[in-house]
C-alpha cells in the first residue's frame, strides 16, 4: 500500500510538469458579442459571468488551472466550449451561422445545459436564478428576430 502511494505521488509530481497553455487570443473588440449587439449592462454581466470563461478568449483561470490533471479538464472544457461558440468572434460568423449560435444559446440556457453544473463549483455567481435565465432567452430570441429581419435567408 505505501509503494503504491509512493508511486502515486511521484506520478502526481511528475504531470505537474505539463501546464496547459493558459494564453488567451488577443481581444478583438469589434467582433465581440457583447459590443456588435450593444448588449445591455444587466444583461453583458449575466452572460460575461455565466459564458465568457469558456465560450470566449476572455477566460479568467482559477487557481487549480495549475494544478494537473484538473488543468488538462479545464483546458479540454474550454478548448471545446470556443469551438462550438465563441463570444469574442462572433462578428466572423456567417448570419446563418449567427442565427444557429442564438438558436443554439436558447436551447441551452432553456434546457438548463448551460452553463455546466461543474462550472459552479468554482463560480458560484455563475448560477443563474429562473428570471436570469429568463432574461438571457429573452434576450437571445430578440436577437435571433434581429438576425432574421436584417438578413433574407
Amino acid at each position: 500500500m505505501k509503494k503504491i502511494l509512493v508511486i502515486l505521488l511521484v506520478a502526481f509530481i511528475i504531470i505537474q510538469f505539463f501546464p496547459i497553455d493558459k494564453t488567451n487570443p488577443a481581444p478583438t473588440p469589434g467582433m465581440d458579442f457583447l459590443r456588435i449587439k450593444n448588449t445591455p449592462p444587466e444583461i453583458a454581466t449575466l452572460i460575461n459571468s455565466s459564458c465568457y470563461d469558456c465560450h470566449s478568449n476572455e477566460t479568467r483561470y482559477p487557481w487549480y488551472a495549475n494544478i494537473a490533471p484538473a488543468s488538462w479538464f479545464l483546458k479540454s472544457h474550454i478548448n471545446d466550449g470556443r469551438k462550438h461558440l465563441n463570444f469574442s468572434t462572433f462578428a466572423v460568423y456567417q448570419p446563418k451561422q449567427q442565427l444557429h449560435k442564438l438558436e443554439e444559446c436558447i436551447e441551452m440556457v432553456e434546457k438548463r445545459e448551460m452553463p455546466l453544473d461543474s462550472y459552479f463549483l468554482g463560480h458560484q455567481e455563475a448560477k443563474l436564478t429562473d428570471e436570469q435565465r429568463k432574461i438571457l432567452i429573452d434576450y437571445f430570441k430578440r436577437e435571433k428576430e434581429e438576425t432574421i429581419r436584417k438578413n433574407v435567408f
